[in-house]
């Protein structure tokens, strides 16, 4: 091994004293399934209208080939650095430093993002709450929970998500009270809100809402910065990220679905920014709809904490691949003595969060790009070269009918590519960041890395 990574090779390993449900908890915790019917779904809603059911379909088969490929690839390295892993040990260093750069700049940037979301959950409930310190509140909080032991952040983390659950059971207990609708309509006649009225859904709409809903499951893959906690991770880590899916498409898709089918005024509801609040608020008062943003608020704070959690375990792997110098791998690999925590690197994630929320939150957008598809398309080129040159061959777990999902996989990540160019606002300055990030990442892997010999490691305990 390098001179160079000696020192970020061998620090204290992380305990391992999870098993799959432990792991389950904190990935659907990532995924948050709440916040994403509340906060992202509603986008899907008013571009296709019904046709979310059919984006929701695309977009569900789409993950189910992705989570084959995190499975398998995960079962293969179940390393706390995550995809740059995989990548570098089939693609070669210099893709996983990129890849790893992109993560740096997506893992850090969703601190900010969620905690100065919350504002907008609340500003019914608490209408002078101001953005900025609530959002460094929260992730400072956040933080400190997230310093202590990962079994007991698997059980706060399982209690949130539980409240979650109620959450979404509520709004589709409220959609299914008084059906109004066939769902069989929502697949042979989709329509989306037109004016004051309806009018048929088109394939460009429904390929955006799935787009959203990608985006909207995105978080099962979370599972494998966990894996060095995990108990006979490569045997077991594949089979929560499985379940990790399975639950989110459920938790997000069915709400969905009932909301629909039970709409009283189906035009309004395609159009409100916030119609399933709106449903509790007219099911059951406007008590019940604030209990329901505060619970939505709630899955946001359960987010934020498990994503310091995985935050934390990533900056170590890299810390550990000696990809920053000292003194900052020293301080990112230290492992509390009681807690088994990351704690250094973990309040270090948390401080640059809490810096990042006096950034404005479009800007915060902005950066994070298109980065979900450069992180998809990585993992799916990985699994078909680790299969090609034999690098995955050790994997515990492999996907059926290979190569399917790395092809499926990349077909959609490259229409939806296309589809985000096109979107001269929003998606293509959000390309444009992506491949600055690549550059960036290539650069200092080009100046400073190679020349060190730098590597993925994989500790062998």
């Amino acid at each position: 091994m390098p001179e160079e990574q000696l020192s970020s090779a061998a620090p204290v390993p992380l305990a391992r004293s999870l098993g799959v449900a432990g792991v389950l908890f904190l990935t659907l915790s990532v995924t948050t399934p709440a916040s994403s019917v509340f906060v992202i779904v509603p986008g899907m809603l008013q571009v296709a209208g019904t046709g979310a059911i059919w984006a929701t379909i695309i977009a569900g088969l789409v993950c189910v080939a992705t989570a084959y490929i995190y499975a398998e690839l995960s079962s293969a390295w179940p390393v706390a650095g995550g995809e740059y892993v995989m990548v570098a040990h089939t693609l070669g260093p210099m893709a996983g430093f990129v890849m790893l750069g992109i993560n740096v700049f997506n893992n850090l940037i969703f601190l900010p993002v969620a905690g100065l979301g919350i504002r907008e959950v609340l500003v019914g409930v608490i209408p002078s709450l101001p953005q900025v310190p609530t959002a460094i509140a929260v992730v400072g909080a956040c933080t400190l929970i997230g310093l202590l032991n990962i079994r007991v952040n698997a059980l706060v983390t399982g209690l949130f998500l539980l409240i979650e659950v109620m959450a979404l059971l509520a709004v589709t207990a409220f959609g299914l009270i008084d059906v109004q609708r066939n769902p069989l309509n929502f697949l042979t006649h989709p329509v989306m809100a037109m004016g004051q009225g309806l009018a048929p859904a088109s394939l460009t709409s429904i390929g955006v809402a799935a787009s959203i809903a990608i985006f909207a499951f995105n978080g099962y893959g979370a599972a494998v910065y966990f894996g060095e906690e995990m108990h006979e991770a490569p045997r077991r880590i594949a089979r929560s990220i499985m379940l990790a899916l399975v639950f989110t498409l459920v938790l997000e898709g069915v709400p969905l679905l009932a909301a629909l089918m039970g709409a009283v005024d189906l035009p309004m509801l395609l159009a409100s920014s916030n119609p399933f609040g709106d449903l509790v608020t007219a099911m059951a008062g406007e008590r019940a709809g604030q209990a329901m943003a505060l619970g939505v608020a709630l899955a946001i704070v359960n987010a934020i904490i498990a994503w310091v959690l995985a935050c934390a375990r990533f900056f170590y792997g890299t810390a550990r691949d000696g990809s920053w110098g000292r003194p900052f791998d020293r301080w990112m690999t230290a492992i509390h003595p009681r807690w088994g925590s990351p704690h250094l690197g973990t309040l270090i994630v948390g401080g640059v969060g809490m810096a990042l929320c006096f950034l404005p939150l479009r800007l915060l957008e902005v950066w994070s790009g298109a980065g979900l598809i450069a992180i998809y398309a990585g993992i799916a080129v990985a699994a078909m070269m680790g299969r090609r040159s034999g690098a995955s061959r050790h994997a515990t777990y492999r996907m059926p009918l290979y190569p399917l999902a790395p092809i499926v996989t990349l077909i959609a990540l490259a229409l939806i590519t296309v589809a985000t160019w096109q979107d001269v606002e929003e998606g293509r300055p959000a390309v444009v960041a992506t491949i600055v990030q690549i550059v960036i990442a290539t650069a200092y892997y080009l100046l400073v890395l190679r020349r060190r010999k730098w590597q993925a490691v994989v500790p062998t305990a």
